[in-house]
């Protein structure tokens, strides 16, 4: 099921990774020529990041800061989406498309909740956070790949939440191919702790794959279990 055409971007490139000097911005090989891209994902993405790693990117306005703004790396199991600004759009989507097990009625985008401002408010009734995870180890989606404080805050708005009698909902959306999700405990045991705490307040958990296709189409796959503690 399509949920995003990347092409719908511009036209796609195909670049080799040189190094990254911050995180918001990577050097690029293309075509011969040495270019400045923007990276969106603010994540360390050591293992995707490495040097000569394919990127698509899609050229930039003039009068920007970078040429280029990275959208997709290739992997050993296909190119992953490598841009977190377009996820709200597609995570949207999948949820119009019923990805939590009902179709809306009606569906708000970041929306003031109590001290947080959580990406979803569905029907009136349903809060939903979405959190994009591109880590892969030992089989295994895992969120996040770099300290999350602002995370954290999100997922004690859900709680909040359904102390107040509204139904939550924290929604990942993996981008490589995995068998279960896990909150990444060794990398920041603080998000991992607030995760759980939230699912014994009642929070709930849902998670779906997506996977970019030879036309460069974003899909929603099958939704993907939480791992076994």
């Amino acid at each position: 099921m399509k949920l995003f055409d990347l092409k719908s971007l511009g036209k796609l490139e195909k670049a080799k990774f040189v190094e990254r000097p911050n995180r918001f911005v990577g050097i690029c090989n293309i075509n011969g020529d040495i270019k400045r891209c923007h990276i969106a994902d603010t994540g360390r993405l050591k293992e995707i990041l490495t040097k000569d790693r394919e990127l698509l990117v899609v050229k930039n306005p003039s009068g920007m800061k970078t040429d280029y703004k990275v959208v997709a790396a290739k992997m050993e199991d296909g190119w992953i989406l490598l841009n977190t600004s377009f996820h709200s759009k597609i995570g949207r989507k999948a949820i119009e498309k019923g990805v939590l097990g009902f179709v809306p009625k009606k569906v708000k985008s970041e929306v003031k909740f109590g001290s947080s401002r959580l990406d979803y408010l569905i029907d009136d009734k349903v809060f939903v956070e979405l959190k994009g995870s591109n880590l892969l180890i030992d089989g295994k989606c895992l969120f996040p790949d770099a300290p999350t404080s602002r995370g954290k805050r999100h997922v004690e708005g859900l709680i909040e939440a359904v102390e107040k009698g509204y139904k939550a909902i924290i929604l990942f959306m993996l981008l490589r191919k995995c068998k279960c999700f896990e909150p990444n405990s060794r990398l920041d045991p603080d998000f991992a702790d607030v995760f759980y705490k939230a699912l014994e307040k009642g929070v709930e958990f849902v998670a779906f794959q997506v996977e970019i296709d030879n036309e460069f189409n974003i899909n929603l796959k099958e939704n993907i279990p939480l791992c076994k503690r």
